[in-house]
């Protein structure tokens, strides 16, 4: 589709971040002299300046990753930034250079078992994940993935053997749906267990995939062959045709239960304008784009076909967030990346437009991918 009015909307009325991404990922038209004055300008913006202030000696930055904030009444993220996984996730979504200092000194250390040992010491309970951190691998549900995952954002995720050992399980994990029938295959249920949420579980050594896996695989390269990429369409397609949208599960992990990392255990829905079904959704969609799978995936080419009609008036992508339920899930309540969220790229909502700059450049990103599928 012709995107130009969505770019003109974009180069009139976005921020740095936004321009700098629209520049060097999509147009590819952007100059150094442009690269470095929007980089200047990103790196002054308010959360850039706070990830800074939490940069350590340790060239680690924050205090653990996807760990606790709180422990016996003391508050050891004085921010959500604090958190090592959500600094990360912002150096990512405002794409510093891996050049960047604070990026090579961040990924170093993520290299360093004493460093990062050091780093997860700030409370016991935060020590004791890293310690088991490899427990649930095979699924993306540990400490263990997600270092892996901070990685591959700050774009070193081809760039050492244990990450690329870890893209070959986030495949397995998605090969591993086209071996079941249904989500009962390869799940435990224990009917007489006191367990406030008693779920259907997996052991810890199951291979599935997770929006951690996902997430790995759509931010490298090293796995990248045709018959993978092929076979991750058919994973998707398999995933939307086999899960119960009411699906929940657990993780059992040397005895006990625990929630998994995004688990793709229920069909993953298309974009539409008028409901935002988790708050997650956007990026998922997004990295599942990023994959190469273009336009075998069913719900890539029904979420295209919403945003291609949507855009086809002035460019601008605009949502309905009136209902309540649209409203609690709102891009507009987001401030800082997590886990399971979308990011805002324009720091500040004071105006309408910086929102729809940052909806619009979500449209144009989803669709360039989209449309770059190599099958």
């Amino acid at each position: 589709m012709n995107l130009s009015k969505s770019i003109d909307f974009l180069l009139e009325n976005a921020g740095a971040v936004i321009l700098y991404r629209l520049g060097k990922e999509i147009l590819c038209n952007i100059s150094k002299t442009e690269e470095e004055n929007l980089l200047r300008r990103i790196k002054e913006t308010p959360y850039f300046k706070l990830v800074e202030s939490y940069v350590k000696p340790s060239g680690y930055i924050g205090n653990g990753a996807h760990t606790h904030s709180n422990w016996c009444g003391e508050n050891f993220h004085e921010t959500p930034l604090q958190d090592g996984e959500a600094a990360a996730r912002l150096l990512s979504a405002y794409a510093i250079p891996k050049t960047h200092p604070y990026i090579k000194n961040f990924v170093a250390a993520m290299q360093d078992e004493n460093i990062l040992r050091g780093e997860f010491s700030y409370a016991p309970p935060a020590l004791k994940e890293f310690e088991k951190r490899f427990y649930g691998l095979n699924s993306g549900n540990c400490i263990g993935s997600v270092l892996y995952v901070m990685q591959a954002l700050l774009g070193y995720g081809d760039d050492y053997d244990d990450l690329r050992e870890f893209q070959k399980i986030c495949i397995k994990g998605f090969e591993r749906i086209l071996e079941i029938n249904s989500i009962e295959d390869i799940t435990k249920f224990k009917s007489e267990s006191k367990r406030k949420y008693n779920y259907p579980y997996i052991e810890s050594d199951e291979y599935f995939p997770s929006s951690y896996t996902l997430t790995m695989l759509a931010h490298t390269q090293s796995w990248r062959s045709p018959q993978n990429v092929k076979m991750l369409a058919e994973s998707i397609n398999r995933i939307n045709e086999i899960m119960n949208p009411n699906t929940d599960m657990h993780i059992r992990i040397k005895g006990f239960y625990k929630a998994p990392y995004g688990a793709l255990c229920r069909p993953i829905k298309p974009f539409r304008l008028d409901t935002v079904d988790v708050i997650l959704y956007r990026r998922v969609l997004t990295e599942i784009a990023m994959l190469g799978v273009g336009k075998s995936v069913d719900v890539l080419r029904q979420s295209a076909a919403v945003i291609e009609e949507a855009l086809s008036a002035d460019g601008v992508l605009r949502l309905d967030f009136s209902k309540p339920h649209n409203k609690r899930y709102s891009p507009k309540k987001l401030e800082n990346p997590n886990a399971y969220s979308d990011i805002r790229l324009e720091p500040d909502y004071t105006s309408e437009t910086a929102f729809l700059c940052d909806l619009t450049f979500w449209a144009v990103q989803f669709m360039f991918y989209f449309n770059m599928g190599v099958i």
